[in-house]
């Protein structure tokens, strides 16, 4: 094997879409037990700290095999540093005596190894964006509540998601708090369902999905997870992501040229949602699979009540559209 040119070796991979993109703590502790054994020269101690599974996957012999010619070909860590969360694995950018690789580690809640793998490591020349640059309004007309938003996994689920980090979900309540008129079982009892979705800003229509059926609430689609979507491209190639539209309800196509406030389609509750609501956010490039997450402001808008301008909503906030 080549290490100079690509070394993976894969442990154990449990299969996860959403890790915190802050290191947790059962990362932080094994990573730098890692370290430690690994510049001392003790593989197997490393080994030890495999879990059954991946020791199972890679006996000691391999283990000590495999990091005998790491060490062979690099040399010791120097510096080590957390960079993100790619599937079950922490990802840390590891500037070794002869080189600089990137290397993943997954590990359980008892901080055991469960997999780890390195490779040369690749600069990431994605472009870095903190919010919106386009001027924004909000995607829908009258009082709508947000589910969840903001920059704290209490507020908001979706930090844990690297696309849609600052990701909003947002319904109609009533005044007791409630999305849906009576016993909440079909989709058309739910305030937000059917409700026009409206373009907060002008772009280019980068992809339109349509025809998903709608859920019976409750339910979850994770075939299709966002179910009738739409991305737009601003003139800033900010792009701009809507999820869960109604079955057949979208009226723009590919390539489309539309104008703020212009109509998009209908709330619904298609793809992996339990309940009629909008998903919205931003993300700095097309490709969901290497896209971050945006900070979206809109420019102006109520929120409880009071006049806001270039404001975030967060978790509970009762937001409305002010012209």
């Amino acid at each position: 094997m080549n290490l100079k040119s690509i070394l993976t070796i894969l442990l154990f991979l449990t299969f996860a879409t959403a890790f915190s993109q802050t290191e947790s703590a059962e990362n932080s502790y094994t990573s730098a037990k890692f370290e430690k054994y690994y510049n001392d020269g003790q593989f197997d101690s490393i080994y030890a700290i495999f879990s059954p599974q991946a020791q199972i996957a890679l006996p000691l012999d391999k283990t000590v095999a495999f990091l005998t010619k790491l060490k062979s070909n690099y040399g010791n860590i120097t510096k080590r540093a957390f960079l993100e969360y790619k599937s079950a694995f922490a990802v840390y950018k590891t500037t070794f005596e002869k080189g600089v690789l990137s290397l993943s580690i997954s590990a359980n809640k008892d901080s055991a190894i469960t997999g780890l793998y390195a490779k040369p490591y690749e600069p990431d020349t994605l472009p870095v964006m903190q919010r919106n640059i386009t001027a924004m309004r909000l995607p829908f007309k009258g009082e709508w509540t947000v589910f969840w938003g903001g920059d704290t996994k209490e507020l908001n689920y979706h930090v844990v998601v690297k696309f849609q980090k600052n990701a909003f979900d947002i319904v109609i309540n009533n005044p007791e708090g409630r999305s849906f008129r009576t016993s909440g079982k079909t989709n058309e009892d739910y305030y937000a369902f059917g409700q026009p979705i409206i373009a907060p800003c002008d772009g280019e229509v980068v992809w339109a999905v349509d025809g998903v059926k709608d859920n019976v609430p409750g339910e979850l689609n994770p075939m299709y997870v966002p179910g009738n979507a739409v991305l737009l491209k601003t003139q800033n190639k900010e792009y701009v992501f809507f999820a869960h539209f109604k079955q057949n309800s979208i009226k723009v196509k590919q390539g489309d040229q539309i104008k703020q406030g212009q109509l998009i389609g209908l709330c619904g509750n298609s793809g992996n949602s339990s309940e009629p609501h909008l998903h919205f956010h931003l993300q700095n490039v097309e490709n969901l699979n290497q896209a971050t997450g945006v900070k979206c402001y809109f420019e102006k808008l109520e929120v409880n009540g009071l006049l806001k301008t270039d404001y975030s909503p967060i978790k509970g906030d009762k937001v409305r559209e002010v012209r």
